[in-house]
């Protein structure tokens, strides 16, 4: 059943957008841009001085919240975050883990340790679960890491 889920996801990932299917020969960033709907996290990136990071050589795992995650927060926390470059780069990096992590390298319960230090629960079951924001879609690689994306902005204790 989980095996299933996460083919499923990374069928979605790769049928759904064609800048997704190519994205392999692509670093992060470039993937995210053609993907078209993470206009919002792209600019939070680049707020936060971490563009180039995201270009580097990594290998990263981005678990990527959407434009529509963002617009889900509450009014006025992403212009409050904009203005804030050093919050920002800590929620940020508490979606970045140093290394290439797989859909099949997750277990239920697993603890990952993010790049801001905190640290993501893993939950597996009728879906995939980071924290409290279910992935949408799985094991989307670049160049220099791969993509998973998820529906919400996960925050850490700060």
């Amino acid at each position: 059943m989980l095996r299933r889920t996460f083919i499923a996801l990374a069928a979605t990932a790769t049928i759904g957008s064609g800048a997704f299917a190519a994205g392999h020969s692509m670093d992060i960033i470039a993937t995210a841009e053609g993907a078209g709907n993470f206009t919002t996290l792209l600019a939070a990136v680049e707020a936060a001085g971490l563009t180039d990071t995201l270009k580097g050589d990594g290998p990263f795992t981005v678990f990527a919240p959407t434009d529509e995650a963002f617009a889900a927060l509450p009014e006025g926390t992403v212009e409050g975050l904009l203005a804030d470059p050093e919050a920002l780069a800590k929620i940020l990096t508490y979606h970045v883990i140093a290394g290439k992590v797989m859909s099949t390298d997750l277990s239920d319960g697993m603890m990952a340790a993010t790049v801001n230090g905190a640290e993501v629960t893993i939950k597996l079951g009728d879906a995939v679960m980071v924290d409290d924001a279910t992935v949408t879609a799985a094991d989307i690689e670049a160049s220099n890491g791969v993509i998973h994306v998820i529906d919400k902005v996960i925050m850490p204790s700060m």
